[in-house]
C-alpha cells in the first residue's frame, strides 16, 4: 500500500487551488509529490504543477473529514470514499445527457474545467498551429462527448433521467458523418446551447423532426 503523505506534502496538497489542482511550494515538496503520482508538471511555461486525480481525492478526503462531525459512523465513511473512488478513477466522463444522477457541486465543476483545459491542450499540441478555436481529431472521433463537454464546460446542465420532456441538454450520436443531435425542450436553452457549441469551435443548425416536430441542432466540428 502506499505510504501516506508526509506533514508538509499534505499542507502543499490541503492548499490547492480547488478548481484548477495548481500546487504552491518548494521544488523538492512539488518533485516528491510527483514521484508519488500525485501532481504533474505542466509540459509548457511556466511549468507549474497540478493535482493529479490521486492528489485530488486525497485533498477532497481530508476536507470530508475535516467537516465530518463527531460520532458519523466508519459505515458511512466507507460508503463515500468508495462513491468516490468510483467516480474519481482518473477517467473523465462527459455527461451527455439522461443520466439517472447529475451532481453540480465543487467537485464536479472542478472535474469539468480540468478535462476542458485538458481537451484544449490536445488541441494545441494536435492541430495544426496549435490552435486552439477548433476541435481536435480525437474530437472528431469522440462526437457525443467532445459535444458534452463542451456543454457542460459552458456552465450548460445536462437532462437528467428518461424525461426528455424535462430542461436539460441531451447529446446524441446521428447517422450523418461528423455530426451529433443535441436536444433541449426550452427554445431559449437551445439556443445557448448552440452559443456554446459554436463558442467551442462548432457549427450548430436548428432543425426540426418531422414527424414529431421536434426541434434540436445538428452539430459538427468546424474544420477552419
Amino acid at each position: 500500500m502506499t505510504r501516506p503523505p508526509t506533514a508538509p506534502q499534505r499542507r502543499v496538497i490541503d492548499a490547492a487551488d480547488p478548481v484548477t489542482g495548481r500546487l504552491k511550494g518548494t521544488e523538492s515538496q512539488l518533485a516528491s509529490l510527483v514521484r508519488r503520482g500525485l501532481a504533474f508538471r505542466h509540459p509548457r511555461p511556466p511549468h507549474d504543477h497540478f493535482l493529479t486525480p490521486a492528489g485530488h481525492r486525497i485533498r477532497e478526503e481530508r476536507a470530508a473529514a475535516a467537516a465530518e462531525p463527531a460520532g458519523v459512523s466508519a459505515s458511512a465513511g466507507s460508503a463515500d470514499t468508495a462513491d468516490s473512488a468510483g467516480s474519481a478513477s482518473g477517467v473523465f466522463t462527459a455527461r451527455v445527457g439522461g443520466e439517472e444522477a447529475a451532481d453540480a457541486g465543487p467537485a464536479r465543476a472542478r472535474e469539468v474545467h480540468s478535462a476542458w483545459q485538458g481537451l484544449l491542450e490536445m488541441r494545441r499540441m494536435t492541430n495544426t498551429g496549435g490552435a486552439v478555436d477548433r476541435p481536435c481529431a480525437w474530437e472528431r472521433t469522440h462526437l457525443v462527448q467532445a459535444a458534452a463537454l463542451a456543454l457542460e464546460a459552458a456552465g450548460l446542465r445536462p437532462g437528467v433521467g428518461s424525461d426528455t420532456g424535462a430542461a436539460g441538454y441531451r447529446v446524441r450520436a446521428t447517422p450523418q458523418p461528423e455530426a451529433v443531435a443535441v436536444y433541449e425542450p426550452g427554445a431559449v436553452a437551445l439556443r445557448e446551447c448552440a452559443g456554446a457549441l459554436e463558442k467551442a469551435g462548432w457549427q450548430a443548425g436548428e432543425h426540426t423532426e418531422p414527424r414529431t416536430g421536434v426541434r434540436y441542432l445538428l452539430a459538427s466540428p468546424r474544420r477552419s
